[in-house]
């Protein structure tokens, strides 16, 4: 397949833009990059019309598939409340693909997402990075890339109620490094086992963590307020864990000591209120102040908070805050590609990646309230929005 006669935005490591040129894909793969015209033009080839494309767009925190629009609770499958650590989970295990929200989706342009399980419990379960497109979430998964941990207000309100534990933020902290501490001396205890009789019993928590603390998985953490992140960068530090901080809703105030850390961040929900007290420092100018002082931001809608066909607007939304266009398309495609552990998949248009492109015509800005895409391709295959 062709498209030919666009600009490309390739956000490649050149970050390189080809005022005219085309990109090939075969079997979901991009295999050419060029400028000019390309030779031998097919039948089946898209002339962009001197439109621009760009990666597919990338939205790194969701909670997509996990509702159906229209049906209450029986449809919901965000947080498994009944424990407050459950690191076993498979969030695979809940998504939906045929809910509707896959659909507009790709209607914006988002060709990928990280699905997490909500943030009632302090663990939550591991986060798969997907395709928008398909029927089937095993044919749609492009990795198990993290595991959910979370702190300050929605574990500490949920157990609070029950008269269970965790009841404050030194609780929520305690049980996660319990759970941590117990998941290495396990890992330890199997390492050292000379036989089978020496194993340790079965520990289904324990074993979910191991890949977090061999590095394999990345600790995504979800904070709000300033000692909550500062706290998840304790935590993570003490275990050396590879970190992503989740909304890091007051990183505005503290983005020299995160840059210093060298932290990354997911900003978001953008369009939405300080709905609770740890968003009284909500800000649309957050991503823009993290990146000034250097610290790597996506920008996620946190959907199904603000719905995921949102995410360009919501990117446009910052730019009216400071936040340059070059940054901007970075936090939604190379960056969020980056940051999510998926950046040797997707986030750039360059050969071996998949062909996730989104064409928007000539004269659109993709951030724009009123420009859609004329065209998203999603692993190779054609959408028409």
């Amino acid at each position: 397949m062709l498209i030919y006669n666009a600009k490309i935005y390739t956000q490649d490591a050149s970050r390189r833009v080809i005022d005219k040129g085309y990109v090939r894909f075969e079997e979901g793969l991009i295999t050419e990059v060029g400028s000019g015209s390309p030779g031998g033009i097919p039948e089946s080839a898209v002339n962009a019309g001197g439109g621009t494309i760009y990666p597919g767009f990338i939205d790194i925190h969701t909670h997509l598939g996990l509702s159906t629009g229209g049906v209450g609770i029986e449809g919901e499958d965000f947080n498994e409340e009944s424990r407050p650590i459950a690191p076993q989970l498979h969030i695979i295990d809940a998504i939906n693909p045929f809910d509707v929200s896959f659909k507009k989706a790709l209607s914006a342009g988002v060709t990928s997402v990280l699905v997490s399980p909500g943030s009632m419990n302090p663990i939550a379960g591991d986060i798969c990075a997907i395709s928008t497109l398909g029927k089937r979430v095993d044919k749609m998964l492009l990795g198990t890339v993290g595991m959910k941990f979370s702190m300050g207000e929605n574990p500490k309100m949920t157990y609070m109620e029950r008269d269970e534990s965790p009841c404050t933020r030194m609780a929520i902290a305690a049980m996660i490094r319990e759970a941590l501490y117990k998941a290495k001396r396990y890992a330890e205890d199997k390492a050292n086992a000379e036989d089978s009789s020496d194993l340790p019993d079965l520990d289904m928590e324990s074993e979910a963590l191991i890949p977090l603390l061999e590095g394999r998985l990345k600790a995504h953490f979800h904070c709000h307020r300033a000692d909550d992140i500062f706290t998840a960068v304790r935590i993570a530090k003490e275990f050396g864990l590879d970190y992503v901080l989740i909304h890091c809703t007051d990183g505005h105030l503290i983005a020299e000591e995160l840059a210093e850390e060298g932290a990354c961040a997911v900003v978001g929900p953008i369009m939405c209120d300080a709905c609770k007290p740890e968003l009284a420092n909500i800000t649309p100018a957050n991503a823009a102040v993290l990146a000034k002082a250097g610290v790597p931001a996506a920008i996620c809608t946190d959907h199904s908070e603000i719905p995921i066909e949102y995410l360009p607007i919501s990117v446009g939304v910052c730019m009216k805050h400071g936040l340059s266009f070059e940054k901007a398309l970075d936090a939604v495609t190379v960056t969020a590609a980056q940051i999510a552990g998926i950046g040797g998949i997707t986030g750039s248009v360059e050969p071996g990646k998949r062909a996730d492109l989104v064409l928007f015509g000539a004269g659109d800005m993709p951030f724009e309230v009123l420009s859609s895409p004329e065209l998203v391709v999603c692993g190779g295959q054609l959408v028409r929005p």
